[in-house]
């Protein structure tokens, strides 16, 4: 099929975020010649899920700030606008590609789980899970861990003053920022759950308890104070000083494990980044505790095996075939995937070319295995959903690809008084029981058990294609339990399917995770598809809501190219010559 043709057949799933999804806004309005070709520039490219923190990463470049300087400005400025996932409160992974060492860096800036937290701490007086305490209530917060991961990536490749850095996230707090459809319904929609926080119900609606409308403008003074303290202070503000004392107030206020002794041993780690190859390029992706990357190079492995570009992009073979690759690797992860500074996690072994090449020939094209039938893989002997993802580029060849988020959509829904940011639920992500399911259906065991100082295992999963040697294109996603294969699809969409960052971007998506025995499928795919993939055995279900947001930006030919998902509204790419996408 040509890609005019395979861009008319899937155009009403394009407009699937505007019409199915309740999330039309006046700047979501999909143009043609949109879905054909990503954002261009020719001296670096931003794309993030709120196009005016995308827009303060391409002003740094052009302030002549690295990748990374850009990286820590939209971090930043996305706690401002995107308060939902962007954060103060929360943690996540930064993949960086140093062009001048031509090496990569993975920092690992994931919570940790307070220095009192213990194996059982979720469990009532019957030994069942309590949800409420996993992810509703003060013990359901981590250490965050944002303020110290983006400084140590500025210690370590920032080019331009931190305080710099910082400027435009905060003039955006104390001057307001203008309230988009997205926001306001986001806000709207939540807002019994926000406002049983007293200080979350102040910061999010109106001092005579209403909600913004679109247009509204919303000032957060307490979160300019604190971003002001940490632009002088560093992460010490945060970690040890007066923001410290705050959350360790409201903590013991809510019977919160976060202390100021937890706080004050928060460390982020850089660990070592995972590479293998696929079809003659280098993948680069993120090292436990991020799940996602040793997953993604697995389930790639296996791919190696299938002609997958024969069978074309959303045919039943294809989708067939991804779906029984990704309930493998999710097998796998129910078992062998926790922190690796307290559990042995068998990287090599599970992203081995062997242990693909074995996995792909338990694979039949014709029928769906039942995932009762599969089971984690057994080592040799001898050997989240409201998250939010941005990627840059800069014109030295440096590359940035960052995940971080609180978990659920704003967090634990719990804010810090007098600090203007909510507090993450992360601790969720632990397994409280083992074989008992999260908030995202996601199983684990005792790899994943709760612990002191022990941070959860997560999807997220920034990743960096490499091309002869040299940057091709950085991507990542929210997405909870589906970013893994939101990824995949990604990649073999570019590399497979010979689609461009946008087409690959706004094609129709599958997901399978082994448990519960689904097969996920976004709107966009034929009947004659859906027909036989029910035929060969699977549980067909037509999502109804979207399934990741990629922010993608790329080099080629000389042109930087950014693509921003059009599932979700106010995301952008925006290269520093052209000021937005718009």
């Amino acid at each position: 099929m040509s890609k005019s043709r395979r861009l008319l057949a899937v155009l009403g799933f394009f407009l699937l975020p505007v019409l199915a999804f309740g999330q039309q806004t006046s700047d979501a309005i999909i143009r043609y010649e949109d879905l054909q070709h990503p954002v261009l520039g020719s001296s670096g490219m931003v794309a993030a899920q709120n196009k005016q923190s995308a827009a303060v990463g391409a002003q740094i470049l052009a302030d002549g700030g690295s990748a990374v300087d850009a990286a820590i400005a939209t971090g930043f400025s996305l706690a401002v606008t995107l308060p939902r996932a962007g954060n103060l409160g929360g943690g996540g992974f930064m993949l960086i590609h140093d062009a001048a060492k031509d090496e990569n860096i993975a920092i690992d800036y994931r919570e940790m789980a307070p220095q009192r937290a213990t194996r059982d701490m979720y469990l009532d007086e019957n030994g069942d899970v309590d949800t409420n305490r996993s992810r509703f209530s003060h013990l359901a917060s981590g250490v965050p861990g944002t303020v110290s991961g983006l400084y140590f990536a500025h210690k370590k490749l920032g080019r331009l003053p931190w305080k710099d850095l910082l400027q435009p996230a905060i003039k955006q707090a104390r001057e307001g920022i203008v309230v988009s459809y997205d926001l306001a319904e986001f806000l709207r929609g939540r807002k019994a759950r926000l406002c049983r926080n007293a200080a979350a119900c102040a910061y999010y609606y109106k001092s005579d308890g209403g909600s913004y409308d679109a247009g509204d403008i919303l000032v957060q003074t307490d979160l300019a104070d604190t971003l002001e303290l940490i632009a002088e202070q560093g992460p010490d503000a945060f970690y040890k000083g007066k923001i410290a004392k705050l959350i360790a107030a409201e903590m013991k206020r809510g019977g919160g494990l976060v202390d100021l002794p937890s706080l004050a041993a928060y460390k982020p780690v850089s660990r070592t980044a995972l590479r293998s190859s696929y079809r003659g390029y280098d993948i680069v992706t993120m090292p436990p505790t991020s799940s996602g990357g040793v997953h993604v190079l697995q389930m790639l492995n296996i791919l190696e095996h299938f002609p997958v570009a024969e069978f074309g992009a959303g045919s039943a073979d294809s989708v067939h075939l991804l779906a029984e690759v990704a309930r493998l690797a999710y097998a796998d992860r129910s078992k062998h995937l926790g922190d690796p500074d307290h559990y042995d996690v068998p990287i090599d072994w599970l992203t081995s070319k062997a242990y693909g090449e074995e996995l792909a020939a338990t694979i039949g094209m014709h029928t769906a295995r039942d995932s009762e039938d599969v089971l984690p893989g057994v080592v040799p002997m001898h050997e989240s959903e409201d998250t939010t993802h941005f990627s840059v580029m800069d014109s030295d060849g440096n590359v940035v690809s960052n995940t971080y988020t609180m978990n659920f959509s704003f967090g634990s829904g719990i804010a810090v008084p007098g600090a203007g940011f909510l507090l993450n639920n992360e601790m969720d992500d632990f397994s409280a029981k083992p074989g008992v399911m999260n908030a995202f259906g996601m199983l684990g065991g005792e790899a994943n058990a709760v612990a002191a100082e022990k941070r959860p295992l997560s999807s997220m999963t920034p990743t960096i294609v490499f091309a002869d040697g040299e940057p091709w294109f950085a991507t990542g996603s929210p997405g909870g339990s589906r970013i893994i294969t939101v990824v995949l699809q990604m990649i073999v969409n570019v590399i497979d399917h010979g689609m461009n960052l946008a087409e690959a971007a706004i094609a129709p998506r599958m997901h399978h995770q082994w448990y519960p025995d689904v097969l996920s499928l976004e709107p966009g795919y034929s009947p004659d598809t859906i027909r036989i993939l029910q035929a060969r055995g699977h549980d067909v279900q037509i999502a109804t809501h979207s399934s990741g947001s990629t922010q993608t930006v790329g080099f080629r030919d000389g042109l930087f190219r950014g693509a921003s998902d059009t599932r979700r509204p106010n995301a952008g790419a925006v290269a520093p010559e052209m000021g937005s996408s718009d």
